[in-house]
């Protein structure tokens, strides 16, 4: 017995340190793993609230899309049949012998037939529509419906998205839903990235070891193992950094993500997410501005090849660089159709035919987004201060704005021509220009520098120079509002004048030739801008009424009411005289120009802005004869140059130059627009232009670039055809000699004289 227990306690003592130790690690084991069960379901919740954060509440910030007028048409709108075919172009419609589907259109020489995109307009959701518009040289004569040929009202074409406001991080994305992709992005983004998407659980261990043989043969990364949404955890949420660490939490994320979210989500966020190129410095990112970016057009029309080579470029969008590399994107791009035709999803004639297409980009010279340096600075001034500081900050926010691509394109154009022909950088010129829209009051171009695409000082908005004559048609504004006293041939004395001041100091003012008339008709004072009789008509007027008049139509800085005011001895901007030219052609009512029009949210709710201001400012029936005498301007006087360039078109305009000629100005308008130009120096040196020499030359190209739209000037109601005394200025018979043949107001018109012969009784019976 005591040798028995001896060899079982013997035993005992050889098995109890291994015993001992499995226990030990049997036991430390089941609590490390307890613990790393721990750490991994609180670390899990933790990526669960992350991921939740992202997917349910804004997935991204959406850059404020900014948006072009939206070009309205209808009877009678002053849009020349050129211009809608070229506002087609710029919005990347076809051409075809007959429109068969969206974003089409096709034309004769007075007809053109659209079939016009979906699209947001400030005033809700516009469907596809297919209309046929009609021309004659004034503009548009009819608004038809394809289907039924009904007369419609008015027509909108989209507007044109001018550009983003992309945020610090750089990343520029135009959201798209799934239901708005074409369906064979969709299948094809699943065969080439992700077979088995709709099988695997967020991460697919199968092509994760099958990328390992693949790679480890090779020697190299060939191969990539990771699934859509594996690639989706890292684009949302990871950085780029190649490690063990990030694989594992990225293989995680991507199993919460499938197991909370549905695959037609996880698709969508990707679709929006995915890096798709570069532009300079922004990143472009998801299918629908890749789409814009590429080839120029929603991805809802592009074609099967174009579908294909959105797909194609997510494998490497730098090397399949289609600008670059072309040669090497085409041959991805097939591959992408051929594995579509090998899973069934296109024909092999489909898979021919796309195959043998060219890539069909956009054009690298038209921008996906626009340079507009000195509107942009515009419209962000004015956001400011109409919606309040933290506007741009929001995500989602689309910004209609005033801008007409096709002006501000004419614009640029002819200032770039004009500068070089007047040799602007040798003789250190600068320009400032601004086109407003007659009929709605909105700044439709602008350009703040000779160099049109140069970020810095605005030249439109920010400069404070002396206007020099075109203060005058407000001047004769102001006489002619006075009815009993003025009419357009009412003589003005045309003698030396000298005026003091309160300090005692004298001004002479001097006509352009340094001559004298004596006296002159007010419509040849101002046509032929005549210095002496204009301050001669302001100080019996009163420096004081001038001011007011001013201030009426829309001046906003401080006035000084000295007599040199009456010449143009105040300081302004191109966008100050707009404003008060802008006026002239709205029939004296005063409307605030501005260059944003709607704002939407995120939710396309409109955002409340400051009202802007209008009122009447000059009677309707003086501001006929004002335009009227600015006709006459082009006609006969200072800018009968521009007259002469187009004869066969009816314009108004203003020339205007200040002392020693170190500004040069000009304020034109046509049906369509109203445009005002400064020419000068930054140093405010003298150039040697005149109005009609340099700002009116840029005028004159612009309307080169941009054919006019004849002037209509329909006589208001209270306007009559008056005869007047050539001499005295009093209103006579239309058989007296000499008489002037003029617009007057009804009102005051009043013949003195009837030069004819005597009336009959009968006749005077008739008349009483």
């Amino acid at each position: 017995m005591a040798k028995t227990t001896k060899k079982t306690q013997g035993k005992r003592s050889n098995s109890s340190p291994k015993t001992s130790l499995w226990r030990k690690v049997w036991s430390i084991s089941w609590k490390l793993a307890i613990i790393l069960a721990a750490v991994l379901a609180v670390y899990s919740i933790y990526l669960d609230q992350i991921i939740a954060r992202k997917f349910e509440g804004q997935k991204w910030y959406l850059p404020a899309q900014i948006f072009s007028r939206s070009m309205a048409l209808y009877p009678g709108a002053p849009v020349s049949h050129q211009q809608l075919i070229d506002e087609l172009k710029l919005l990347g419609y076809r051409k075809v012998a007959n429109p068969r589907q969206v974003g089409e259109f096709s034309a004769s020489s007075t007809k053109v037939d659209i079939w016009r995109r979906p699209f947001l307009h400030p005033e809700g959701k516009q469907p596809e529509q297919r209309v046929l518009i009609s021309f004659d040289s004034n503009g548009v004569t009819a608004v038809s419906r394809g289907e039924d040929n009904r007369q419609l009202a008015v027509f909108h074409l989209e507007p044109v998205l001018l550009d983003r406001i992309v945020t610090g991080d750089g990343e520029d994305r135009l959201f798209v839903p799934t239901t708005e992709m074409p369906p064979l992005v969709i299948e094809a983004l699943i065969l080439t990235e992700d077979r088995s998407f709709y099988e695997h659980f967020g991460v697919n261990p199968l092509a994760i070891a099958r990328a390992a043989f693949v790679n480890i043969t090779a020697g190299r990364t060939v191969q990539g193992g990771s699934t859509l949404t594996q690639q989706l955890a890292k684009n949302f949420f990871l950085s780029s950094e190649r490690s063990l660490i990030r694989k594992v939490r990225e293989a995680l994320m991507a199993l919460i993500i499938d197991f909370r979210y549905s695959k037609e989500e996880i698709l969508e966020a990707y679709l929006n997410e995915v890096y798709m190129g570069q532009d300079h410095s922004r990143a472009i990112h998801g299918m629908g501005l890749a789409s814009q970016f590429y080839f120029g057009r929603p991805i809802g029309e592009l074609t099967l090849a174009q579908q294909a080579f959105l797909v194609a470029v997510i494998k490497g969008p730098s090397y399949y660089n289609p600008w670059r590399y072309d040669q090497r994107a085409q041959q991805r791009r097939d591959l992408v159709l051929r594995l579509l035709m090998e899973g069934g999803k296109i024909t092999a004639k489909q898979y021919q035919l796309a195959a043998s297409s060219p890539l069909s980009l956009r054009d690298s010279e038209r921008p996906v987004h626009q340079k507009l340096p000195a509107f942009f600075a515009q419209v962000k001034q004015e956001l400011r201060d109409r919606y309040g500081e933290a506007l741009l900050k929001q995500s989602g926010v689309k910004v209609y704005t005033t801008l007409d691509p096709l002006a501000q394109e004419a614009a640029e154009k002819a200032v770039l021509q004009t500068m070089k022909s007047l040799n602007a950088e040798k003789y250190q010129l600068q320009t400032g220009m601004v086109v407003t829209d007659r009929y709605s009051a909105g700044i439709a171009a602008m350009v703040g520098d000779r160099v049109p695409s140069y970020y810095g000082f605005n030249r439109a908005t920010d400069i404070r120079r002396p206007i020099g004559s075109l203060v005058k048609p407000f001047v004769y504004a102001t006489a002619l509002s006075q009815p009993n006293n003025y009419n357009l041939v009412t003589p003005l004395k045309d003698e030396p004048i000298t005026l003091k001041n309160e300090r005692g100091e004298t001004w002479s003012p001097q006509n352009d030739d340094r001559q004298f008339k004596g006296q002159v008709p007010l419509l040849t004072a101002l046509k032929d801008s005549m210095n002496v009789p204009t301050v001669n008509l302001g100080m019996a007027l009163g420096v004081d009424a001038v001011a007011t008049t001013l201030k009426q139509v829309g001046w906003s800085e401080t006035i000084n009411p000295y007599p040199s005011m009456l010449l143009g001895a105040v300081n302004g901007s191109p966008l100050m005289v707009a404003q008060m030219y802008q006026t002239i052609a709205s029939r004296g009512r005063y409307r605030q120009l501005a260059a944003v029009t709607q704002v939407l949210d995120k939710d396309n709710k409109p955002i409340q802005a400051t009202p802007l201001a209008q009122h009447q400012a000059i009677d309707p029936n003086v501001d006929y004869l004002v335009q009227y005498a600015m006709t006459k301007v082009v006609e006969s006087g200072t800018a009968k140059k521009l007259g002469e360039a187009f004869p066969n078109d009816m314009l108004a305009g203003k020339t205007g130059t200040s002392n020693d000629r170190r500004d040069s100005w000009f304020a034109g308008m046509d049906e369509r627009n109203v445009a005002v130009i400064w020419v000068g120096r930054d140093d405010n040196g003298k150039t040697s232009l005149y109005g009609s020499s340099g700002a009116m030359a840029v005028y004159r190209q612009f309307l080169g670039n941009r054919a006019p739209l004849s002037l209509r000037l329909p006589p208001e109601s209270g306007i009559v055809q008056g005869y007047f005394d050539r001499d005295s200025g009093l209103a006579k018979g239309a058989d007296c000699s000499p008489v002037v043949k003029v617009p007057a107001l009804a009102e005051s018109y009043h013949p003195t004289e009837n030069c004819g012969k005597p009336k009959s009784w009968w006749q005077r019976l008739l008349s009483n």
